[in-house]
This record gives C-alpha cells, structure tokens and sequence, in this order.
C-alpha cells in the first residue's frame, strides 16, 4: 500500500472537497450542510456504515478491512468539521458563501485530508488488518465539542485513535508528531460587575460597574505574574468587555469574558479561586459587586503513549523520510481532541502550512488564513498510513 502515491492521485480530489467546505462555512452545531455533504461523499466510496446522531451534527463511519480478524485493533481518525464567526478577507475565488462565517482555522483543510484518506482507504481496504473508524466532529471551537461524541459511547471498541491540525507557525510542508505536552488545558469564565447608574456628570450618585471591570481586567495580570510560578505556562486572557447604556450614563453593569490555559493540573484546580477573589474583591474597593462562573472544558493534550507516538514518527518517515519532520514548541492554544485521548491513548499531529514565498504568514483564526493546497495530501496520506500501519502491528 503506497498511501503517498495514492495520495498525490488523490489531490485533485482533495482539493475540490477543502475548497466546496471552505465556500460553505458553519459554525459549531450549526453544521447541517457540512454534515450532509460528508455522508454523501462516504457513500459514493462505498460506505455503508454510517453513525449520524440525533438532534446534532457531525458524523462517524466504520471501515472494516478485508484482513481484519475477530480480535483485531479498531484505529479512529479524527477531523473536525465547525468554522468561526469572522469575516473572510482572503479574497481567494472560493472565499466563504456565508457572511461572517469562514473556516479560519483550518478544519476545511481537516475534514477534505479525512476524505481523502478514506477514499484510499476504502481503496485498499482488502489489505487492512482491523478496522478503521472516521470522525467528523462537530464544534471544536466550542471548547468541548468532542465531548458529545464521547458521552455517545463513539470510542467503545475502539483502540486507539490519531487527530491532526494544519498549523501556520510551522512551515510547509513539514510534519510534527513529537511526544510530549501538545496543547495547553483551557476554561472559560465570564466576571460580571454590578454598579449603580447615575447621570455621567453626578458620578458620584452612582457607582461605576465599567470602571470597576477595567480594573479587575488590570488585576487579573498580577495573578499570571505574581501568583504563579514563572516555571510555569499559564495564560489568563479577557477577550471581550461588554458594558453600559449610553455615553452620558454611569454603567450598573459590566461583563467581561475570558479563558485561562495551563499545562499543570493541580495549579489549574486553584485559578477559579484567586480569579474570584480579584473580581469580588476589587468590585468591592469600588463599591461594586462582581460574580465569576467558570467552566471547566478540555484537559491538556499530551503525546504520551509510545507506541502510538512511534508508529505516527515511522508513519511519516516512510511517507516523506526524515527530512520531513521538524519540532514545535508546546503551545498554550487548546484542543478538545483531549476528551478522545482521556479515554483511549492518542497522538496529535501538525501539518505546517507557514509558506513565506507565497505569503502565507498569518495564523489561524486570521480572516487572511489560507493554505497552500499541494500541501494536504500530506495530511491525508498520513492519516491513512498511521491508520494502516497501527492495525498491521496489532495482527
């Protein structure tokens, strides 16, 4: 099986199914049309197991090898499917349909190297040594989209599972399967501050919510700098500040949004509390009043298991040789593939599409972000190989 072969003659095809996912952009659980296209593409290959789920979108499909024995190794493969709420500025001739949609992280890119892994390995699947289960999962940028899927018993039977995500700080066309911490855990909070309104010349009649909030977005920096140890990564970050009526009025009411991401799980069980005792408490020297909810979403993503972290190294040598993986830092961007790899072992990798000649520079989430498409048939090619490498080990 020359998956790298296959996949070159299967670039066309790829690039067809990122450009028509990239056109048509939908945001976490709003997925209806994606998930339609995708069944209907599993079917023309031949596919006749397919998962939907009830009131939800995304969907799984199981491949069972003409190898395959009654105690062989089921091997999933994960893409998410949902795009984010920005305004594409690309400019490219398929640009998003959808106003305000636009896939800037890339999952275009993840769920057309899915397909066109499936297409190669519907194509040799006489030579399949188990079974292959395909993911395509709704709402990553959810924080915990994968979470559904798990609760839903998708992972029973299955023995190991691979996800990757092209990735603009790494250049093309390099891989990254390196072992180790991955991506950071990450939880989201929202602060909201409670005042008094008065007239914007009587401030003191009133007690001011927005300048409250402003200073608790001040003093949430000295928890990053002052309360945690230096050694260690954390990220306390307030993206959005909503607050006040109007101009000439003293807001009684502010909200703030924010995420926090940490690689260390004991130090991650203690920020709820000093984030509650900075709002409270500086709202109070205000005269204000603040209250934290805080979520708890997706653990940190590690490359722990060393067999799985093997057979995606040799993978890929054997695909492209060694010249053709490169190291990337431990990030503090977040996954919720961890929910998958919580429950069964799991290695995450990187596709670099970082392509200065061509001017792709920008990163993802980026309303510019696009990629250089020769680049992912790599993708594709490594998720059949892993996928067929991984069951012909557990023969």
């Amino acid at each position: 099986m020359n998956y790298k072969e296959l996949a070159e003659q299967a670039l066309d095809y790829i690039v067809e199914q990122r450009r028509w996912c990239h056109q048509n952009p939908e945001l976490s659980l709003e997925e209806v049309q994606t998930t339609e296209h995708i069944a209907a593409e599993l079917q023309k290959m031949g596919y006749t197991e397919i998962q939907r789920f009830p009131d939800h979108t995304g969907l799984c499909a199981m491949l069972r090898g003409g190898k395959a024995e009654k105690a062989c190794r089921t091997v999933a493969l994960r893409a998410d499917i949902d795009a984010l709420p920005v305004e594409e500025k690309t400019g490219l001739p398929f640009a998003s349909r959808n106003k305000g949609v636009m896939h800037a992280c890339g999952h275009d890119c993840h769920i057309s190297m899915l397909l066109g892994a499936a297409k190669m390995l519907m194509e040799t699947k006489d030579e399949l040594q188990g079974n292959v289960k395909l993911i395509f999962q709704a709402a990553e940028e959810t924080c915990h989209g994968a979470e559904y899927y798990v609760e839903a018993g998708i992972l029973d039977g299955v023995d190991a599972i691979m996800g990757q995500h092209v990735w603009a700080t790494l250049e093309e066309p390099y891989i990254n399967v390196q072992a180790g911490p991955r991506m950071a855990s990450v939880d989201n909070f929202v602060i909201k501050v409670d005042g008094v309104s008065a007239h914007g010349t009587q401030p003191h009649l009133g007690v001011d919510a927005l300048l409250a909030a402003a200073a608790i977005v001040s003093n949430i920096q000295s928890f990053v700098s002052r309360t945690n140890d230096p050694l260690n990564p954390l990220v306390v970050n307030i993206g959005e500040m909503h607050a006040g009526q109007r101009y000439n009025i003293i807001a009684n009411h502010a909200e703030l949004f924010g995420t926090t991401r940490t690689y260390n799980a004991e130090f991650r069980m203690k920020i709820e509390a000093g984030l509650r005792r900075i709002a409270e408490n500086t709202a109070k020297a205000f005269g204000a009043t603040a209250t934290v909810e805080y979520d708890y979403y997706a653990n940190s993503l590690y490359n722990d298991d060393e067999e799985l972290n093997k057979i995606a190294h040799d993978a890929a040598v054997k695909l492209y040789g060694e010249a053709c993986l490169k190291e990337l830092p431990q990030m503090m961007g977040s996954e919720d593939f961890a929910f998958f790899a919580d429950k069964i072992p799991a290695v995450f990798g990187f596709l670099g599409t970082r392509n200065e000649e061509l001017g792709m520079t920008v990163g993802n989430h980026n309303d510019r972000y696009t990629v250089h498409e020769p680049v992912l048939q790599r993708g594709a090619a490594l998720y059949a190989q892993f996928a067929a490498d991984y069951l012909e080990r557990g023969k």
